[in-house]
């Protein structure tokens, strides 16, 4: 387990780049556009648009990994999730599922990549200096590091007092890429990944005997938690204020309006990344 340095000390710079907070979702609106919206705002910056750090919410979601689309009864499970009256979707980056609700928040951090680097260590690693940056008002604990038994887990999982708070993951394109995270501040950790747990107990179903079992992340609730539980963050204002105020001393953060998506354009990204992702499995 690693204690995060500032990210000023990452040899991945933060360039010039604009700052778009998209309001609170409904509960109708589907998950899948935000994530849609970054798919074709990565391809404008990678045609030179400005880079972008997209911060969003939704207030009931399910999104779920490639892997965990492949569990044997996964369509059954997701369509529980939805008769519930959370939004579901598959998403192109990486990770496996992750519950959203309105104390989670989703950071995106969008950049090009002319030369196709691959830098996956560094630029996970300016994602979680940046929020534990933002978290600096409350504590200066956060470390990076596996949480085992966490949901959505990965090498560069930001986690307090051994808690995991926050999970990154990346999609790459062919000239730009997205650094994404997700964020929980308000709420009860263990309540998510207890829904997380859930699914996957109903997306593997139950194994024949003698029958391979399926692989999907066992989740124990006991370790995640918000930042209201960890660190006494008061709110998702109170971070993203927070957050806002580490990338203003950064980089300059540029008049937002240099991105135009048409509606028809996003809808047809929509389902595109449903065929492929959700459908085809």
């Amino acid at each position: 387990m690693d204690h995060i340095h500032s990210s000023t000390e990452t040899t991945t710079a933060l360039p010039e780049l604009q700052w778009l907070e998209a309001p609170l979702a409904t509960t109708q609106e589907d998950v899948l556009f935000p994530l849609a919206w970054e798919e074709l705002a990565c391809r404008q910056v990678g045609r030179g648009a400005a880079p972008i750090l997209h911060v969003w919410r939704h207030p009931a979601a399910l999104v779920i990994g490639h892997r965990d689309r492949r569990l044997p009864n996964a369509p059954q499970a997701m369509e529980r999730a939805r008769s519930s009256g959370m939004s579901v979707c598959v998403r192109p980056s990486g990770g496996a599922a992750v519950m959203l609700d309105r104390g989670v928040l989703n950071l995106s951090l969008i950049l090009p990549n002319p030369q196709r680097a691959i830098s996956l260590h560094e630029d996970f690693r300016l994602m979680a200096g940046l929020i534990a940056d933002a978290l600096a008002p409350w504590s200066d604990e956060a470390q990076t590091g596996e949480i085992i038994g966490s949901f959505c887990p990965g090498d560069y999982d930001v986690s307090v007092g051994g808690r995991k708070f926050c999970g990154i993951a990346q999609r790459r394109q062919a000239k730009a890429y997205i650094i994404t995270a997700f964020v929980m501040i308000e709420g009860h950790g263990a309540e998510r990944a207890q829904a997380v747990q859930q699914f996957y107990r109903e997306a593997a179903g139950d194994t024949p005997a003698g029958a391979q079992q399926p692989d999907y992340p066992q989740v124990n609730p006991a370790t995640m938690g918000s930042l209201a539980e960890l660190a006494g963050v008061p709110s998702v204002e109170a971070y993203t204020a927070s957050l806002r105020r580490v990338v203003e001393s950064r980089a300059a953060i540029l008049p937002a309006g240099g991105l135009l998506v048409q509606p028809e354009e996003l809808a047809k990204q929509m389902a595109a990344l449903r065929e492929r992702y959700d459908l085809q499995v």
